[in-house]
């Protein structure tokens, strides 16, 4: 029987389509997904190039970006030919495209819709596989002044403490705050605890006259608005 070829290491390949000398000549616009991880890990394994390497796991999270940026270190170090140091790497990049997105959006931004807050929102839930209680807080023209991180939980819920809340808001001088917690599991109907604490937040915001304007349930793509639904 024919012995296969063994496969040609990426140094054996011609310069213009090695991914390093191939960005370098033509710009990084012309490296696919699976050239671009590859220069990250640097090398593969006897039985794989770099660049096969990152096309398998690549497939392993069907071609989806988004889906390899929620990879954990522990995930990514399943896969043979990937150490934990070629997994930091690609963590710590996909990490660094995230945070990218999230300074595109720090012009001030003023909020007139639901959808508006979901936006200013959306960089600091991404990517997320655990839930995450924040607030964004306005000013009196419904400029949003910063946003804060109330608390971290698990897959299933976070706690949402509104003295602390509250506090945090009156310290920023606030006008008005919009509540927001993501929902890992993509499901937007909210539960119970998501409509009593709604409640409990509008009624202290309405003592202190510090209304909460909206509570916004979000998911990689799409929110759910207690505002627009009439819940608030």
């Amino acid at each position: 029987m024919k012995a296969y070829p063994e496969k040609l290491g990426i140094k054996l390949w011609a310069e213009a389509d090695r991914p390093r000398e191939k960005l370098l000549l033509n710009g990084r616009r012309h490296l696919t997904d699976a050239e671009l991880i590859a220069i990250l890990i640097g090398s593969g394994n006897k039985n794989e190039t770099a660049v096969d390497l990152s096309k398998r796991v690549l497939l392993f999270y069907n071609n989806d970006l988004d889906a390899l940026g929620k990879a954990s270190v522990k995930d990514l170090s399943k896969f043979k030919g990937i150490g934990s140091a070629k997994a930091i790497s690609i963590v710590a990049a996909l990490e660094l495209g995230r945070r990218r997105k999230e300074t595109e959006g720090r012009d001030v931004v003023k909020v007139f819709s639901s959808k508006d807050a979901f936006e200013a929102l959306l960089p600091v839930f991404a990517d997320l596989n655990h839930e995450e209680f924040w607030i964004l807080i306005l000013n009196q023209a419904n400029y949003i002044i910063g946003k804060q991180l109330i608390s971290k939980g698990g897959m299933a819920g976070t706690v949402a403490d509104p003295k602390v809340i509250f506090k945090i808001a009156l310290e920023h001088n606030a006008t008005s705050i919009i509540l927001a917690h993501n929902h890992p599991s993509g499901n937007l109907k909210p539960s119970a605890q998501d409509l009593s604490i709604t409640k409990k937040m509008v009624e202290a915001g309405k003592m202190l006259d510090l209304p909460v304007l909206d509570h916004l349930i979000v998911t990689n793509k799409l929110f759910f608005s207690f505002g627009d639904e009439g819940l608030i």
